[in-house]
């Protein structure tokens, strides 16, 4: 197959907005796929999606097309709040898929939240957003361990009304040393300890 240059799969990369990326990934999902029968499998896969999917949209995230078993989700980082109260959500939400209980599983998610600039656009109509936030978010959740949030530096700052525990600077592939945090509670969840 060639490709022609003018061939044109970009619609236009025209916005640079500061935003906040929630990437949520399932754990333990390439042993899952290899112990259950495909079926069986992906029926349970398009339940995890869907958790994954409506929590971060009922908290105003923009999902972009999803990653095999993750999912990328989008706010404006003046709305990172809502990220922080999606990813709370999800680790108990996954919990609750009645087809993993009916097979015995605990399923649980590692969380990465990251704020900062990037582009926006779209391809073939697809929302996407290029940037570090975006590698940021993957490697944070990469590095979380299971049932946990971590955040960046930049996500604290742009969320201060979340409760934070510091887990000091780690180093990720490509990126310079990076302040991160793990997320204790949502600003909601701080909220109703004040109250």
């Amino acid at each position: 197959m060639t490709f022609s240059p003018t061939l044109r799969l970009s619609d236009g990369f025209t916005s640079t907005r500061r935003i906040c990326v929630l990437f949520v990934d399932l754990v333990g999902s390439t042993r899952l796929s290899l112990a259950l029968p495909l079926k069986v499998y992906s029926d349970l896969m398009a339940d995890v999606l869907q958790i994954m999917m409506l929590t971060c949209e009922a908290r105003g995230g923009e999902v972009l097309p999803h990653q095999g078993d993750a999912v990328v989700s989008l706010w404006d980082a003046r709305l990172g709040a809502f990220a922080l109260e999606a990813a709370s959500e999800l680790h108990g939400r996954i919990g609750t898929i009645t087809k993993a209980e009916e097979l015995g599983l605990d399923l649980r998610v590692r969380v990465g939240v990251a704020c900062g600039e990037a582009v926006i656009g779209s391809v073939r109509g697809d929302l996407t957003a290029f940037g570090p936030p975006m590698s940021v978010a993957r490697r944070l959740c990469d590095g979380a361990a299971t049932s946990q949030t971590l955040v960046c530096g930049a996500t604290c700052d742009e969320v201060p009304e979340a409760h934070f525990e510091p887990q000091g600077e780690r180093t990720f592939q490509d990126f310079p040393l990076l302040r991160v945090s793990s997320l204790h509670a949502s600003p909601s969840l701080t909220r109703m300890k004040s109250s």
